[in-house]
């Protein structure tokens, strides 16, 4: 790092507390100042909000890693802008009219309180154990690699820049609340997006362009079925990304994620109406459709680089490259003074922007469904300094967790990729019968819920098991299902079983009232609501979700 990247980072710095400043001056009165930023969101914050939260570690470290390793295997989770703009045309109407804070509040709204606990615990519990704490982890690790510093101080510098990368962005999220991080994100998203541009051009440079990647990439076999590196659409015999299973499963996860996560559909509910909520969404997709190009081909580019020159990316010790390096390489060794300084702040502000929404998520999942619902006289500004207080709560476990997650990292990480496939079919399930059927009833999205929760864990423990006694298990069914089976198919056959028992247990239980259920299903909205609806948007809205939909299918056809 020379002195010029240091002055660049000290602008970028400079900036974020310029905006901190700004955010911290105006009054937090109450859970709707301090959660969802006073609810005057417009469509831009919302948009660059929604991308900034998304981009984490999972991008920098595992997309990018992903490309380098198996090519464009994973691209079916991320060229996704199609699954938020059904969040936007299809789910905006009813959250915004129910008036919730979060979706735990909503699910009790169109069913029970039981439902809103089961989904609040298990959103809080996966936020702390498993988004922090793997964003957290990975933070530390790009940036040992970035910097190239191995200890500071005489401490290790991992430690250094995983302790500093949640603090710095605790201090402002306490303070700031929802606020800071919509605004934040515009900062950081176009830093963001700049950063990874150039990462994508000089690596193009640096290998001889687009055909010399595809050149080499496609000559890489992946299985005994004679796909390559560069096939989107996989055999469906694939062990890991059979086609049919792939595309099941990624609309499935993306689904939960894009239209139903906390983490995400509380930025679209900070927005000041329909309109700028679903144009947010929108603007959301449009930008939803680049990490492919800015993580996963930088990842399949630096694969192609070591192929060329044979040592571009460092070794493991097993003697294979290490991939998960991909995106930190092509940092550290393609990138002028200056220009790394600002890779820099991009990875920063992927990073930063990615925990800012997960601790003000996780506050308002804890205040919001379960401080106010036992107190629910509290006075509203207590109610944002309870939130505050639980934001250093959330801070000290994500920082308790990380030796747990350095201690067992690679291993705790694969657990954590099966981790969203088996929390989303439940979750999908409950929110699909609840908003598509006005004959699910409080007990059918209850169990639709609770029956995903079962399953998921007891494949969790399936893997857990089987894993350490793989050479000595017997078979059974009860193997083949849980362990054998395909994660992405079991996510589709998942969802399949947690519809079944909504809709059965529906059908044996009592019909919800009208008025319970009114504006919150599709058939039970009033005139006015959907008047108001259709007043929220115009033919310029449906034109660029046209334009979406057809940018997702051409790069189907392409890596086809």
């Amino acid at each position: 790092m020379a002195l010029l990247d240091w002055l660049v980072i000290g602008i970028f710095f400079l900036m974020l507390i310029g905006i901190i400043v700004w955010v911290m001056r105006q009054k937090q009165n109450n859970a709707a100042d301090y959660f969802l930023g006073g609810k005057d969101a417009t469509w831009i914050a919302i948009g660059a909000s929604i991308f900034a939260s998304n981009i984490g570690s999972e991008h920098l470290i595992g997309l990018a890693g992903s490309g380098a390793s198996s090519g464009m295997a994973m691209a079916h989770w991320e060229i996704q802008g199609w699954m938020i703009l059904i969040l936007g045309w299809v789910f905006v109407p009813f959250y915004t009219r129910s008036m919730v804070y979060t979706m735990p509040e909503f699910l009790e709204k169109r069913f029970n309180p039981q439902s809103r606990t089961i989904l609040a615990t298990i959103s809080l519990i996966s936020y702390v154990l498993t988004k922090v704490a793997v964003t957290v982890y990975a933070g530390g690790l790009v940036f040992q690699q970035v910097f190239g510093i191995d200890t500071l101080w005489g401490i290790d510098f991992f430690w250094i820049a995983a302790v500093g990368l949640v603090l710095i962005t605790a201090l402002y999220t306490i303070f700031g609340g929802m606020k800071s991080v919509l605004y934040t994100s515009v900062l950081q998203t176009p830093i963001l997006l700049l950063g990874s541009l150039i990462i994508l051009v000089l690596g193009l440079k640096e290998l001889g362009g687009w055909d010399e990647m595809m050149r080499i990439c496609s000559s890489v076999e992946v299985n005994e079925y004679g796909d390559t590196m560069t096939n989107l659409i996989r055999d469906n015999r694939d062990a890991q990304y059979p086609w049919l299973g792939a595309l099941i499963g990624s609309a499935v996860i993306g689904f939960w994620y894009w239209c139903t996560d906390q983490f995400i559909v509380q930025r679209v509910l900070s927005g000041k109406n329909e309109r700028e909520a679903r144009r947010g969404t929108i603007f959301g997709a449009y930008l939803k459709l680049l990490p492919v190009f800015l993580f996963l081909i930088p990842g399949m580019i630096a694969f192609a680089l070591h192929q060329n020159v044979g040592d571009f990316l460092p070794m493991l010790p097993n003697g294979n490259p290490n991939s998960d390096a991909a995106f930190p390489t092509l940092v550290a060794k393609l990138l002028p003074a200056g220009v790394k300084g600002l890779i820099v702040c991009g990875i920063l502000a992927a990073l930063m922007s990615s925990l800012a929404s997960l601790f003000n998520s996780s506050a308002a999942l804890f205040t919001i469904d379960f401080y106010q619902r036992f107190k629910p006289n509290t006075d509203p500004k207590k109610l944002v300094k309870i939130g505050q207080a639980a934001t250093v709560v959330i801070v000290i476990l994500g920082i308790l967790w990380i030796p747990v997650m350095r201690s067992i990292g690679d291993v705790l990480y694969l657990y954590l990729q099966d981790v969203q496939s088996v929390l989303a079919p439940g979750i999908a399930a409950a929110f699909l019968i609840g908003i598509l059927w006005k004959r699910a009833s409080a007990l059918g999205g209850m169990w639709a819920l609770l029956s995903g929760l079962i399953v998921g864990l007891t494949r969790l423990g399936a893997k857990i098991y089987y894993t350490g006694a793989e050479a000595t298990s017997e078979p059974s069914l009860f193997r083949e299902v849980f362990f054998d089976s395909n994660w992405l198919f079991f996510c589709g056959w998942m969802l399949v079983f947690c519809l079944v028992v909504g809709v059965v247990v529906s059908l044996c239980t009592k019909a919800p009232s009208e008025e319970k259920i009114r504006g919150l299903v599709f058939g039970t909205s009033t005139p006015e609501q959907r008047a108001e609806t259709r007043a929220s948007w115009n033919h310029w809205d449906v034109i660029h979700s046209v334009i979406i939909l057809c940018i997702t299918a051409a790069f189907y056809w392409y890596f086809w």
